[in-house]
């Protein structure tokens, strides 16, 4: 199992941060060869299914995802949400919270534990590595473009 965490300040009200952070489609952009589909139809909310699709033909899996925790940010109070990661090969959970930072900024906080279950444990700190590479991409993006 690897566990990693990342951090970021956007120049950004708490609400916008979060529309962006939330726009599940959009994070298969920062990731190669990945086409993210949301699985039962909106609003999100508890229950809400996330499918991320990565590879090409039979060479691809499913990232089977399900929010458990939904807390949008409201004035200035944090938001949070929690993903379980469901999948036959990809297990875990991630968490996005927003909330006031610095000068108005929001700061963001990402946190993720992530299994890959025919890989074994001597490779945690490779996923460790992936993981804050392509998820700081993913998050550096989507706070850049509306």
């Amino acid at each position: 199992m690897a566990v990693f965490s990342l951090e970021r300040t956007a120049p950004l009200p708490l609400d916008e941060a979060w529309r962006r952070l939330t726009a599940w489609q959009r994070h298969g952009d920062s990731v190669p060869l990945t086409r993210v589909t949301v699985a039962t139809p909106g609003p999100t909310r508890p229950g809400t299914a996330i499918v991320a699709r990565t590879g090409l033909g039979p060479l691809a899996f499913d990232d089977t995802m399900e929010v458990t925790v939904w807390e949008p940010p409201e004035d200035d109070s944090p938001g949070r949400c929690r993903l379980e990661k469901r999948g036959r090969l990809v297990g875990g959970w991630a968490e996005i919270e927003v909330r006031p930072g610095p000068g108005g900024r929001t700061r963001v906080v990402w946190r993720e534990e992530l299994t890959v279950r025919l890989l074994p444990s001597a490779f945690d700190g490779v996923l460790v590595r992936a993981g804050r590479y392509v998820f700081g991409r993913t998050v550096n993006r989507l706070l850049r473009h509306p």
